[in-house]
């Protein structure tokens, strides 16, 4: 049975160098509470929330290695000791939901009721996964959205995860996608999909097929050069301007395996955390449209030097430094 539990705060902790604002570290600003009592955000103050999802159940199902279920913890020891963006940049950690059985389906529903609720606070959802299974989540947290809602989602990805399931059966981490499609087909909502970094000898043909079938532009791996920056932004660019809703999710198995070892699939040859990537995610998050965010496949136990959980948490930091809307960047 899935069950929902808040953070204790003694999670948090860390280096302190001081109590002046600009000497503030995460473990000293961030408050842990649980989804009825988030904190009120006034008119200047933006809101970004943390919430695990620890479970693996969906990568069982795909015959994937387990594991991502204990990476919620991970990602937020990696985040501690990092110093607070901004004085009106409200963080909060808004506990886990816990899947301990076979039931995907009964943590899923209670995920998305969860990140719904922060939603209608005012926060920025980030939710640390657990596979892959946890994008659906975000969708689901719409809710029944209006016929001819637009949907856009932005998937960084080594797979498409657009693979056939049984809905009898349930879905696994490589199926979401396409229940998403297959949601919004049912409903009359158009999907704008969009999936980068795709890796050739990870998808069959048939996955191709279908993507262009759907019309779902994808980039694969090797196309993550300096050269595609420009085609890149521009079919980005596409899916702002179409989502009415904009969901997006970082599956940590598309950088290569020197950076992120500890994946439930690992890349020998995936793609670089490098500044075209981290320059990408701003953009995104920065048009305004996000409605939750997800990082997700993070593997503690096939980990090297907690390399991959602290590449998540420096996402989530850059995350929630592009969530400040007031800052002035270089370049």
């Amino acid at each position: 049975m899935a069950f929902y539990r808040k953070t204790g705060a003694e999670t948090w902790h860390g280096r302190i160098d001081g109590t002046e604002p600009d000497l503030l570290r995460w473990h000293q600003i961030i408050t842990c509470c649980d989804t009825q009592s988030i904190p009120k955000l006034s008119e200047h103050q933006q809101g970004v929330s943390i919430i695990g999802f620890c479970c693996d159940e969906g990568v069982h199902r795909n015959q994937g290695r387990t594991g991502a279920a204990h990476a919620p913890a991970a990602i937020r020891a990696a985040c501690c000791n990092f110093p607070m963006v901004a004085d009106h940049i409200v963080m909060i950690d808004a506990g886990d939901v816990v899947c301990n059985d076979s039931n995907l389906e009964e943590a899923q529903e209670l995920m998305s009721t969860h990140i719904a609720t922060i939603i209608a606070e005012g926060y920025l959802p980030i939710v640390l996964g657990g596979g892959h299974e946890t994008a659906l989540c975000g969708f689901k947290a719409l809710g029944s959205l209006p016929k001819k809602t637009e949907v856009g989602v932005i998937n960084f990805d080594a797979h498409f995860d657009l693979r056939h399931y049984n809905p009898s059966v349930g879905g696994n981490s490589g199926s979401w996608a396409q229940q998403i499609a297959d949601a919004c087909d049912a409903s009359g909502n158009p999907l704008h999909y969009l999936v980068v970094g795709i890796q050739q000898y990870s998808n069959t043909r048939r996955l191709f097929e279908v993507a262009i079938e759907k019309g779902f532009p994808y980039f694969l791996a090797e196309h993550f050069t300096n050269d595609q920056l420009s085609k890149m932004l521009q079919t980005i660019n596409g899916i702002i301007a179409n989502a009415d809703k904009l969901l997006v999710t970082l599956d940590m198995d598309v950088f290569a395996s020197p950076y992120a070892p500890g994946v439930s699939a690992s890349s020998f040859n995936g793609i670089a955390p490098n500044a075209m990537f981290k320059r990408l995610l701003r953009h995104i998050i920065l048009s305004g449209k996000v409605t939750s965010i997800d990082i997700s496949e993070v593997n503690p136990a096939f980990d090297v030097d907690s390399r991959t959980s602290r590449l998540a948490a420096a996402f989530v930091f850059d995350i929630v430094q592009a969530a400040d809307i007031n800052a002035e960047y270089p370049g």
